[in-house]
């Protein structure tokens, strides 16, 4: 566990970045995390690096933190692992995790987790999380779905994940795409219990 979170007593969140579009939901979910002082143990795929290169110039190669801290994305209880080290925290069932959120979730990845595969840091952290019981999160990005992607989610929803897709909401009268992305990294916050003042609620009218 990290230096703050054995300080203050929160588990840590556990935070993966994968392959699909909607890193700037990746980066809005980690600024939340990060701001409110709740630790974060950071997995990105190599194609997670690709796709924050591609969506929000963060560039593939170099540290990754220091990059963040260009974004003010800086904290302390922030860890970051490689995504092959299959003998990282997260990777234990003994690290006492608070959750976990693949964020973006490519359907490659979703396919792993439906099946159990253990190959990477990724997919090991997500089956650990549903075998101790604890909240797992694939924030899913992709349209159409297949029959099979179908099938996936059903498979890990069966297995105790929950299914979140990237589809932001337009009730709160978005201005422009921060306010999309605020919207679903609420959403994420909601599952988690994590207060936010990100989006009035539905049905709370603005005073």
């Amino acid at each position: 566990m990290t230096r703050q979170a054995e300080s203050t007593g929160e588990k840590p969140v556990i935070v993966a970045i994968t392959g699909a579009s909607g890193a700037l939901y990746a980066l809005g979910l980690l600024s939340q995390l990060c701001g409110k002082e709740i630790p974060v143990d950071l997995i990105v795929s190599e194609m997670g690096r690709d796709m924050l290169r591609r969506e929000t110039g963060i560039p593939a190669k170099g540290s990754l933190r220091e990059h963040l801290a260009e974004r003010e994305i800086v904290a302390d209880n922030l860890r970051i692992h490689e995504v092959d080290d299959l003998a990282a925290a997260p990777a234990s069932g003994s690290y006492q995790a608070r959750a976990m959120v693949i964020c973006p979730c490519s359907v490659k990845t979703l396919s792993a987790v439906a099946a159990g595969a253990c190959r990477t840091l990724v997919e090991r952290a997500a089956e650990v999380t549903l075998k101790e019981r604890r909240k797992l999160l694939l924030v899913l990005r992709e349209s159409p779905y297949s029959l099979t992607q179908i099938e996936n989610m059903r498979a890990v929803t069966l297995a105790g994940a929950i299914v979140l897709p990237a589809s932001p909401a337009f009730y709160h009268h978005p201005k422009n795409i921060s306010d999309l992305v605020d919207f679903l990294v609420a959403r994420i916050l909601d599952q988690l219990d994590i207060p936010h003042t990100l989006f009035r609620p539905w049905g709370r009218e603005e005073s």
